[in-house]
């Protein structure tokens, strides 16, 4: 869909395509409200594509007393791993405990017995030395005194986003990337009335008729509503990760370490039959449209911690696949380190113009009713819906078995996809129903995701609708050649715009992972 076939006027026009304005875009359709969801990128491309992938609690916030974003958090996984199976899924982490450093087994056992007590699930577990040394043979051995097992979850944070604005779709709402907003349009009483925008690439321009505006432009938001509260503003911190091959780091359970240098924690993940490792947290003074980077420093750092947590793996950046690197919008009073600013939400109003930012992915959901109770005075005559019923239509349990997809695959693709799963199988011939090499993807989400997901660039269909560019050697180079072939049926690319999407995405690809080409460290 582009910008000139919307119609002029809305109840509710949402700018942001990230978790948070996608999770509000489904709660107000549940609201019968008219509405629109506007984003200047791709949907997904700032932080809710670059996060850690985890869908936690956030354990450590018990540390600094944040004991209610925990409970919140909590409560948010739970829900998810049972609405959005084969999208949200279980994830059991490993925290080995050391006699010479990082916090002591009974704080970690204090903090893990009131996270299963808020969850109301009594999961953890500790090992002794030579216990948690088999669950975990590569790990550290020097004063190891054991460890514990907890459970918490992981998911594709790019596709977590697609299957919200999916749902939202299919339920009368609409939603358009590569849109951006240049004017926040009020009267003489200074009441938003609407707002104007136009296509990011070809300057095409509208005006829209609008009752109220959310600003869910995470690290961007002061840019369309600076902050109303003297000394609190917007602090971008970057956090970035290092991905590896599964045999690099070989572990089933994610792990969580305290890093040798300052004691913030850092995760080793399993992810689509890959390993992340991360996360940093430095504060991110670059140009906030330009595509985030890695820094050698945060290589220095993270490797660090390898190299001390996995002494025989011998683990080198000659190793690494690629990077991610993500700005959180965190609000700050720039008194605090990084990784002890709050990652709380904050909603500020102003005649009509509701601003939402900070806040983790798990809560996205809290943060649209958060939202939406802000905006209610500005709307029809309309209530956030009842908060049990599920985020997500439960998918499609009769996906056609008479295919050579295992039960696990056909999980995958429900969670990722919902009701559309059975489209991706029936339109596909046999041979695409198999994973890209390396990962969990199936080479028939490629077209279905190419004509359904506004796909304007390569970049969006290699890096969030699938990842394919995060999860193989080059970017997936090499399987260009068969991806053109499956998605040129349903793009309208012609020869000239295939060679150039081409071009670009690798020019890109590069870019992002320049760092691990030219080490100078």
């Amino acid at each position: 869909m582009k910008i000139e076939d919307l119609q002029e006027n809305w109840d509710l026009i949402i700018i942001g395509g990230g978790v948070t304005g996608a999770g509000i875009l489904r709660e107000a359709v549940r609201m019968n409200l008219d509405v629109l969801l506007l984003e200047q990128k791709d949907f997904a491309w700032g932080t809710s594509s670059r996060s850690s992938k985890l869908v936690h609690g956030g354990l450590r916030y018990l540390k600094q007393g944040k004991f209610w974003l925990t409970r919140d958090a909590v409560t948010e996984r739970e829900r998810l791993l049972r609405e959005a199976p084969g999208l949200v899924e279980p994830l059991d982490f490993l925290i080995p405990i050391y006699s010479d450093h990082g916090p002591g087994k009974w704080l970690v056992k204090a903090g893990l017995s009131l996270y299963d007590i808020i969850a109301m699930n009594w999961r953890h577990e500790f090992y002794s030395a030579e216990k948690f040394s088999s669950l975990l043979p590569n790990v550290r051995k020097e004063k190891l005194i054991g460890g514990f097992r907890f459970a918490d979850a992981c998911v594709d944070d790019a596709r977590l986003v697609l299957r919200l604005i999916s749902e939202a779709l299919a339920a009368g709402g609409y939603a358009v990337n590569y849109v951006t907003v240049n004017e926040i349009i009020r009267d003489i009483r200074g009441n938003v009335v609407g707002l104007a925008a136009e296509d990011t690439e070809t300057g095409a321009g509208r005006t829209f008729s609008t009752r109220a505006v959310i600003n869910a432009t995470g690290a961007w938001a002061e840019k369309l509503h600076p902050s109303p509260k003297p000394g609190l503003h917007l602090r971008p911190l970057r956090g970035s990760h290092l991905i590896f091959p599964s045999h690099i780091i070989p572990i089933d359970q994610a792990v969580s370490l305290a890093h040798p240098e300052d004691n913030r924690p850092v995760f080793a993940i399993p992810w689509e039959g890959a390993i992340i490792f991360g996360t940093t947290d430095y504060d991110h003074n670059e140009d906030l449209s330009a595509e985030p980077v890695i820094t050698e420093e945060e290589i220095s750092y993270l490797m660090e911690a390898l190299r001390v947590f996995f002494p025989s793996s011998d683990i080198s950046l000659e190793d690494c696949i690629s990077t991610i690197a993500g700005v959180r919008p965190v609000l700050s009073k720039g008194k605090s380190e990084p990784s002890k600013e709050s990652r709380e939400h904050v909603v500020w109003t102003d005649k009509g113009l509701v601003t939402i930012t900070g806040g983790k992915l798990t809560t996205f959901r809290k943060l649209a009713w958060d939202t939406l109770k802000a905006a209610e005075s500005f709307l029809p005559l309309s209530k956030v819906r009842d908060k049990g019923e599920p985020v997500f239509s439960f998918p499609n349990t009769d996906l056609r078995e008479d295919n050579d997809l295992s039960p696990d695959q056909r999980r995958y693709l429900c969670g990722r996809y919902g009701r559309y799963a059975n489209d991706i199988v029936e339109k596909a011939a046999p041979e695409d129903l198999t994973p890209v090499p390396g990962t969990r993807t199936i080479w028939a989400e490629l077209p279905f995701a190419a004509r359904y997901e506004q796909v304007r660039h390569l970049t969006d269909l290699l890096l969030r609708r699938v990842r394919i560019g995060l999860l193989t050697p080059g970017g997936g180079e090499k399987h260009l050649g068969r991806i053109r072939r499956l998605c040129e049926p349903v793009l309208s690319w012609d020869e000239n715009q295939w060679e150039e999407e081409i071009g670009m995405y690798l020019d890109h690809w590069e870019k992002i992972n320049s760092k691990l080409q030219y080490p100078n460290i």
